[in-house]
């Protein structure tokens, strides 16, 4: 019996290891792999048509976005954060989301002040990897956002997604309002009800949102790589 328990104790450090190990490097490979900033069109150039699937006109800036401090959307906007697993994947989908004015991706929902990539992939803040999303209300109801929230991910996992192993990887909805928590609430509720699982996701008010590194923002846009997939297919988001 103590020779079993080793083992098993043994099997699962190896594991932890493997994937705070994966998730160094991804941060690592991806931080190498950023496209330099592209060159000025020489003069009278034409400006590159934008590709059949980027979504148009989305922003980066959403609420003024910065390292924990207050969020402010801009006049007649709103917003909203979701965790859904690898937050570039996530962000993607929401950035095809008509109506979506901004986004970025950071780290809330954890218990340290001073979240990195590296130290969030280490479990040991408590922080998940969120998009946090501006929106315009009379284009886009926050009942929306929720649908598709729920379409991209499996709400079941408990702290993963997929390959992604984790507390930072788990379902979550941050709320700016009551009026947002009772549709988030309703929203879980109604989609238990119909797949008739036990969701994981939680539900709880927005706390300080930490912006992600540079390299992290719109990844899949910039790279053209969809290393974090989803549900569902964009087009129809």
């Amino acid at each position: 019996m103590k020779t079993q328990k080793s083992v098993s104790l043994l099997m699962t450090c190896l594991v932890g290891c493997l994937i705070g190990t994966a998730c160094h490097a991804a941060g690592s490979e991806a931080a190498a792999a950023e496209p330099p900033p592209a060159s000025p069109p020489s003069a009278g150039a034409k400006a590159a048509a934008p590709s059949s699937d980027a979504p148009a006109r989305v922003g980066s800036d959403p609420g003024h976005v910065g390292y924990g401090t207050p969020l402010v959307p801009k006049e007649h906007d709103q917003l909203a954060a979701f965790a859904a697993g690898c937050f570039w994947g996530v962000e993607d989908a929401f950035r095809h989301v008509p109506g979506v004015v901004a986004t970025a991706v950071g780290f809330t929902g954890g218990h340290t002040n001073d979240p990195t990539y590296e130290k969030v992939c280490s479990h040991s803040t408590g922080h998940a990897e969120t998009v946090l999303v501006e929106f315009d209300p009379a284009r886009v109801p926050y009942e929306h956002l929720l649908r598709v929230f729920f379409k991209i991910h499996d709400p079941t996992e408990v702290n993963r997604q997929g390959p992604d192993v984790g507390d930072q990887y788990r379902s979550a909805i941050f709320t700016f309002s009551d009026e947002e928590a009772a549709a988030a609430r309703a929203a879980k509720q109604a989609n238990e009800k119909v797949s008739g699982a036990k969701f994981a996701t939680e539900i709880r008010p927005i706390g300080p949102f930490f912006k992600a590194e540079g390299y992290h923002q719109q990844y899949s846009e910039r790279t053209g790589s969809h290393a974090c997939p989803i549900g569902g297919q964009l087009e129809t988001l």
